[in-house]
């Protein structure tokens, strides 16, 4: 008997559950798994889930003939069978539900569309009752970010284990008129063992432009759609003259929900292997991460010599960051190297980033241990530092040969730090009271002097200069606008300081004798003025705006000053002690700072007017500029103030400073010092930045007559890519020194692009510090780098 009624709801939506469940997870399987190729159906317009109107429980089916025949004990929908449910659509020619064994059998452009718009295909599809295993042959998919997967079968053998035979994965383009994509991976079989959480991979070939790229025949890794699980990652491979062919291998360790550890061994050639280890763990109140290195070798050059006595060589980066409550948080940071170029020599990365409180300067690694307690009113931090200095500062005067590196026994340890600052809730005297204290001890096993060609040569290896430092401070600001517009904000701030000072070099007494010298030492720090503006404002007729802004700050107070003195040769008085406020510069940052100095040891003090005038433009399309001008003026000359910075004198140097958009997507800058005589140029910074549909770069300028370690600068650097076709494009980086009239770095490169692929062919040439038995000596690293990146497969660099 033939019935052509409609058919059970229960039924329908076994049939339509079947399918979707048994598509669903083998596309699921394949996409994570990046394998399959074939011609890929565009996905049918859908109509939403939420637009259905059929809800959670409800169901739609429609064919040009629905069967069911009971004798068979099959129910067939034939001809435009669609079937909607939960929001999904499936499409086929002809669904046929067994109801006595539960077998859904599906034939004829099965097509399963998602409601988030992703769909699965296949010729025909077969699924047990359980919906626990099942074919499909011809399947394919379409998913997010444009990845196709196919393969000529697909095998569900239980709820645990799913296999794809002959797959083919891409994220590229596939057409008629372009059947080749421009990468993809091809695998005899994929099989996805969601008990082990790993994925295998039999017969696997990466193809670009068809070609065989890459060729294993087994191998596999962690399955991605579990939570976590152990196994291999991406390896590195490299070809340099330092280290010969490398090969880093990592290996992802789980150890627990919270944490893992990655075991990254790198295998050389040329010098002895060297290990990585990278360790996280997360707490409930913070979170724990260290890096750490060891190989055991001798020292060589960029050449791959080795010479000198083998020893382990090591390295860690570690940091840790911890709440202890809604107020209170206390972290640390530990970095420590045995070589100063080890990671120059097996190319570490992310170094010299910020681990803690501090941050570390480029080439230097700093440790620290702080808390801090924070609230609408107040800051509190008490902290501890240390730090290693990595940067070379010439040849050892003891061998002549081979470089000699910072001494790190000359940096003080730092500790305690104490910073705190309280403001009370309400105004005192109409305006903002702000409360601020710091001390700080500072300890040091070597002379910071020990290197002085003159006077403390004697001293290069006696103990440093101690000091404990305590000040307190209260800053008052009030603001009010006057008549037209003028801005008046009157302030007061007044400072108390203390120093204890021990070192040889105080007195001159103590240089003869060799003993240790303690100064006691102790200051009152106070000022008071104001600060007056009058923005002008100027609206335009087709937007935008015009501000002139007249700028005039009056201070009167103490007197500059400095800590302890000594008397050096001929009776002429320098001044030594400076440990926070040696890297002062003048520019529109200070200018309107009653005291510029950066630190606590140097204080700008006397009778001064900062003097200046800014200008801002800009249009409703946003372009624009401002530009700032402006200098400060003092009753008396102030010794005190490095000469450097131009402020000695009554007339300080000019201070230029400006921006300029002259299109969308082209920004430029310079910032100026020019001297108060002669208006020439003492310090510039310049450079432009660029982001169009066809350039992306910036040029960055430097000259620095003296900078704050006595010497002078003068570098310029620039980057970009020109696009020459909507595929090709030409990069470039350079870095030029121009005290030392050498190019530190230049990279010139041509680079492809398209949907799907980048490959950039770059030429590197650089300049490095090196240890050599013949002595100190930039030598040059040539090399060819080829960087490959594919699309949902993240970026690998192959270098030659």
């Amino acid at each position: 008997m033939i019935d052509l009624s409609p058919a059970p709801g229960a039924a329908v939506r076994k049939l339509l559950m079947a399918g979707v469940a048994w598509l669903a997870f083998a596309a699921a399987s394949g996409a994570h798994a990046q394998q399959p190729l074939a011609t890929i159906p565009e996905v049918p317009a859908t109509p939403a889930a939420a637009d259905d109107g059929l809800g959670d429980e409800g169901y739609f089916l429609e064919s040009d003939i629905l069967v069911r025949d009971d004798a068979a004990k099959t129910m067939t929908a034939r001809g435009s069978v669609e079937v909607r449910y939960q929001g999904r659509t499936l499409r086929a020619q002809e669904v046929i539900y067994d109801t006595a064994t539960g077998v859904v059998t599906a034939h004829g452009k099965v097509s399963l569309i998602n409601a988030d718009g992703t769909a699965q295909f296949a010729d025909d599809l077969t699924l047990d009752k359980d919906m626990r295993a099942g074919f499909a042959r011809n399947f394919s998919t379409r998913m997010d970010q444009n990845v196709k997967i196919a393969a000529a079968t697909a095998i569900r053998r239980n709820e645990q284990v799913t296999e794809l035979n002959q797959a083919i994965y891409t994220p590229c383009d596939v057409c008629a008129e372009k059947p080749t994509p421009t990468w993809s991976i091809e695998a005899d079989k994929v099989v996805q063992d969601k008990s082990r959480q790993i994925v295998y991979y039999h017969g696997a070939k990466i193809r670009l432009w068809g070609a065989p790229l890459l060729y294993l025949p087994l191998f596999w890794h962690p399955d991605p759609q579990a939570p976590r699980s152990s196994g291999f990652l991406t390896p590195k491979v490299g070809l340099s003259q330092r280290r010969g062919l490398s090969y880093q291998q990592p290996y992802l360790q789980v150890i627990s929900p919270s944490q893992d550890v990655i075991i990254s061994p790198q295998i050389n050639t040329k010098v002895n292997p060297f290990l990585n280890v990278n360790y996280r763990k997360r707490f409930y109140s913070g979170m724990l991460e260290a890096r750490m290195g060891a190989t055991y070798e001798k020292e060589f050059d960029n050449r791959g010599n080795r010479f000198g006595d083998a020893t382990t060589r090591s390295y860690i980066l570690a940091k840790g960051a911890f709440d202890i409550n809604d107020k209170w948080k206390w972290g640390f940071s530990a970095e420590r190297a045995s070589d100063a170029l080890i990671f120059d020599k097996y190319d570490i990365n992310d170094v010299y980033e910020q681990r803690g409180l501090f941050t570390s300067e480029d080439r230097r690694l700093t440790s620290q241990i702080f808390t801090s307690r924070q609230d609408d009113r107040s800051w509190l931090s008490i902290s501890a530092v240390s730090v290693q200095g990595l940067r070379v500062v010439g040849t050892d005067p003891t061998t002549g040969i081979g470089n000699k590196f910072e001494n790190s026994g000359a940096f003080p340890v730092i500790g305690p730090l104490v910073e705190g600052r309280w403001e009370p809730e309400s105004p005192v005297l109409f305006g903002r009271l702000r409360l601020q204290g710091s001390g700080v001890m500072l300890n040091r096993s070597e002379s910071q002097f020990g290197e002085s060609p003159y006077l403390f040569s004697a001293y290069s290896h006696e103990s440093g200069v101690d000091s404990v430092r305590g000040s307190v401070q209260a800053d008052w600001r009030a603001s009010a606008v006057v008549g037209p517009g003028l801005r008046v904000q009157p302030f007061a701030q007044a400072r108390a300081d203390a120093y204890k000072i021990k070192g040889i070099y105080l007195s001159t007494a103590a240089m003869a004798t060799g003993d240790d010298a303690e100064v006691n030492y102790s200051r009152t720090l106070g000022v008071a003025g104001v600060d007056l503006s009058l923005p002008l404002y100027k609206a335009l007729n087709k937007g935008g705006n015009v501000i002139l802004e007249p700028l005039v700050q009056i201070a009167a107070g103490s007197d500059s000053s400095r800590v302890p003195v000594v008397v050096a040769r001929n009776g002429a008085t320098t001044y030594l002690y400076n440990e926070d406020s040696s890297a002062f510069e003048f520019d529109e940052t200070n200018l309107f700072r009653t005291n510029k100095s950066p630190g606590f040891d140097l204080y700008e003090g006397g009778t001064r007017m900062n003097v200046g005038g800014r200008a801002t433009f800009n249009t409703a399309d946003g372009r624009g500029g401002s530009v700032l001008v402006g200098r400060s003026f003092r009753t008396k000359y102030d010794p005190l103030l490095p000469s450097r910075t131009g402020l000695q004198d009554k007339s300080s140097d000019w201070i230029v400073a400006a921006t300029v958009t002259p299109v969308a997507g082209i920004n430029a800058y310079v910032r100026t010092r020019l001297d108060s005589d002669t208006t020439k140029i003492n310090r510039l910074e310049t450079g432009a930045d660029a982001y169009t549909s066809r350039l992306q770069g910036s040029v960055r300028y430097l000259k620095d007559n003296v900078d704050s370690n006595g010497e002078r600068q003068e570098n310029f650097e620039t980057r970009g890519q020109l696009q020459l076709t909507k595929k090709w494009a030409l990069t470039a980086f350079g870095q030029l020194d121009l005290v030392a009239e050498t190019w530190r770095r230049r990279d010139l490169g041509v680079a492809y692009t398209d949907d799907c692929i980048r490959i950039d062919i770059i030429y590197q040439h650089e300049d490095r510090y090196s240890s050599t038995v013949t002595g100190l000596r930039l030598q040059p690293d040539r090399s060819i780098v080829v960087r490959l990146t594919l699309a949902t497969l993240g970026d690998t660099g192959y270098s030659d």
